[in-house]
């Protein structure tokens, strides 16, 4: 009996620190589901854009030497069909280009019916080859040219091996696809790092800013800070400054690994890409902007949390809801969707500071918004800093008085 009741007091008391501490109750229940509901629903809003993107933007088949024999099926694919009254060189020079246009261009051999009829397979000769130019950096070009290559393939095969698509030519090679190369390795990029970089630059401010705040007032040394002849303000922008200088470095480190591993890490994928990143040194300093301001409010946040937090522990314990929303706002760019076009969008920060970086490595620069990215962060870092210096002025807060 005595055993089952010193049980229900444990019960009881550990029942009252779970549901006791807000901060705990928040970051364990409400905070896992509330984040995953928010995921799910930015997917779900991005999947119907997605869709109704594609019903207002028509995609076109080009088509030259249309075949009587499969023009009936054409007429029939749910995609608008043009079969003259174009210029073939503008759309595979131009238009496929494009990533923005939604079309796809297919060549047909002259007299292609009497072309299969005659075709010999094992007389030596090469098959008629159907061409089929697209741009796989647009969906809907990549949806129409697997559409009708699939439905051509399915055509050959309910006869004979008749023909080939897209067949390379022994004289010379021929490109296809008209994806530019910069921004195939661009969207990848622009979603990957800016994910990688926040969570490494989280890291790094973890790995130092609770400690030279909680953990000082754990030590009991923060008092002998506070009794020397030095402005509060000067105390915590002494603190920001240092402990952002730490975490950046910790963060450029591991960055310049990403960096130099990626080409090897990208062709053991099997990427089919020029590996070669040209960003020029304008890009890398603006990206250098962002990632300092970034840092800074960063620290800053964490900083502001450590001061109220009485330990290292409770201080982590206070920032798990921090990196919960850094994470998520990390993803961001691979949850679909353009970036923002309204400039006060990057007046949010974390969001800022993310797509900013997207839309370099993108090779999609908005000036303006990095622009008000860094002078937003910097603002709140300098509000923080405030915040801060009022912190340090509080008995309550430093000493729990």
């Amino acid at each position: 009996m005595r055993n089952q009741s010193n049980v229900w007091t444990i019960v009881r008391k550990e029942f009252a620190r779970f549901f006791g501490d807000r901060s705990l109750l928040f970051t364990t229940v409400i905070m896992p589901g509330l984040l995953i509901y928010i995921v799910y629903l930015q997917m779900g809003e991005n999947i119907g854009k997605s869709h109704q993107d594609d019903n207002e933007d028509t995609t076109t088949v080009y088509v030259d030497n249309l075949p009587e024999s499969l023009r009936g099926d054409f007429d029939s694919i749910p995609f608008q069909l043009v079969t003259e009254g174009f210029n073939a060189v503008a759309l595979i020079g131009d238009s496929l280009a494009d990533k923005e246009r939604s079309l796809i261009y297919v060549n047909f051999p002259p007299h292609f019916d009497s072309l299969i009829t005659a075709y010999d397979p094992m007389g030596g000769e090469a098959a008629p080859n159907v061409k089929i130019y697209h741009n796989s950096n647009s969906d809907n070009s990549e949806l129409a040219y697997q559409t009708v290559k699939l439905y051509l393939e399915d055509w050959e095969n309910s006869r004979s091996n008749m023909f080939d698509i897209n067949a390379e030519s022994p004289d010379a090679e021929e490109t296809f696809d008209m994806a530019d190369k910069d921004d195939s390795l661009g969207e990848i990029l622009g979603q990957l790092f800016p994910m990688l970089l926040m969570m490494l630059l989280f890291s790094g401010c973890m790995a130092v800013a609770p400690t030279a705040i909680a953990g000082e007032k754990e030590r009991g040394t923060i008092a002998t800070l506070l009794v020397t002849p030095m402005r509060r303000s000067e105390l915590a922008i002494g603190k920001i400054l240092s402990l952002s200088t730490f975490a950046m470095l910790s963060g450029l480190s591991s960055f310049l690994g990403i960096i130099l591993s990626l080409p090897r890490m990208l062709k053991g994928d099997g990427v089919d890409i020029d590996i070669a990143i040209p960003y020029t040194t304008g890009d890398y300093l603006l990206i250098l902007c962002v990632l300092i301001s970034t840092v800074l409010v960063l620290v800053s946040c964490i900083s502001i949390l450590s001061a109220l937090a009485k330990d290292v522990k409770s201080a982590g314990t206070m920032v798990l809801p921090l990196m919960l929303v850094v994470m998520f706002v990390g993803f961001t760019p691979m949850l679909g969707g353009d970036a923002p076009e309204a400039l006060t969008a990057y007046l949010v920060p974390f969001y800022n500071s993310v797509q900013s970086m997207a839309s370099i490595f993108s090779f999609d620069l908005k000036p303006a918004a990095v622009g008000i990215t860094v002078a937003a962060n910097i603002a709140y870092t300098a509000i923080a800093v405030f915040v801060l210096t009022r912190m340090f002025n509080s008995e309550k807060v430093m000493f729990g008085k």
